[in-house]
């Protein structure tokens, strides 16, 4: 009878620190912000708390629908444009919906750290730093691991030199065409 076994020196492998580290965040985010409204309740009352928590959540809905809307907007222009490449279209407005739809969503979550996430992301002087060190974080991400998110990250930044889409299909020129099929007849 056999039996698998690990050796005695291997040790199990180690989680990634952001695998570790975003657990312990979210605690410390959640108990921050119960923290910070319950300071607020004291201070200014209950309605008001539960007031802001619904302001915030009523706004964050409207962020959100406007944002998706006017993403809509801009997908349907591009490709009404003829000869126009949607993914060259305007390429500041089209990846300009995220961080709105991120502060939509911060706004929305119960909490007054995560509403001031939210402002930062529609506030646009803001948003554009935030956007260009996300940017940057991406890109170093990608030189330092290879691999299917760095790839597609890569190449989605990637665009044609002459930014034309042809759709076809391939045909290998190695392999012999097949022989047309022969069908006997149908009897009657």
């Amino acid at each position: 009878m056999t039996s698998a076994t690990t050796p005695p020196h291997s040790r199990p492998p180690q989680r990634s620190r952001a695998r570790r580290l975003v657990p312990i965040g979210i605690a410390v985010w959640a108990v921050l912000e119960i923290w910070l409204l319950s300071l607020v309740g004291q201070a200014a009352g209950g309605l008001t708390v539960f007031l802001l928590l619904v302001a915030g959540v009523v706004i964050g809905g409207y962020v959100i629908k406007r944002a998706g809307r006017r993403a809509w907007k801009n997908l349907t222009e591009a490709f009404q444009q003829p000869g126009a490449d949607p993914q060259k279209a305007a390429p500041e407005r089209s990846g300009g919906n995220v961080l709105p739809m991120l502060g939509g969503l911060l706004l929305m979550c119960p909490g007054l750290i995560s509403d001031v996430a939210g402002l930062l992301c529609l506030f646009p002087p803001t948003r554009k730093l935030l956007q260009r060190r996300v940017e940057r974080l991406l890109e170093r991400q990608t030189r330092h691991t290879p691999g299917s998110f760095g790839d597609a990250f890569q190449q989605a930044r990637m665009h044609a030199p002459d930014g034309k889409v042809v759709q076809g299909e391939v045909i290998r020129d190695d392999e012999p065409p097949a022989a047309p099929r022969q069908d006997p007849p149908l009897p009657r």
